[in-house]
């Protein structure tokens, strides 16, 4: 009778595992894609997307994508940063800057934008 329950228990051990792995994790809950919200503060400036032979980061000179207007919230969560040797990578909404915001459609000047 002992060996029995000996073997009972064994394999209820040995089966827990197997069954509980079997069992797939409830995945984690996504938070919101992008919670990080600026507002335009040009009066008017291109989404600009970098050619396919530019690189990762856009240049004032690349192809526009679109247009946004003052007062347009838009949602970045990312940056590219545009190095020069010479100095400022690019010259928009009277300042001079090196970081472009990721945004839909394309990159932003990041000095055309205020963070909400």
């Amino acid at each position: 009778m002992t060996s029995t329950a000996a073997v009972a228990v064994l394999a209820g051990v040995l089966i827990a595992p197997a069954a509980s792995a079997a069992v797939p994790a409830r995945p984690a809950a996504a938070g919101p894609a992008c919670t990080t919200t600026y507002t335009v503060t040009g009066r008017t400036v291109a989404v600009r997307r970098p050619a396919w032979n530019e690189g990762p980061v856009a240049r004032p000179d690349s192809p526009v994508d679109h247009y946004v207007h003052r007062g347009d919230i838009l949602a970045s969560c990312t940056a590219a940063v545009a190095r020069t040797p010479s100095g400022p990578a690019y010259r928009k909404c009277g300042r001079a800057g090196s970081t472009w915001r990721v945004v839909r459609g394309g990159q932003i000047p990041a000095t055309c934008l205020h963070r909400n």
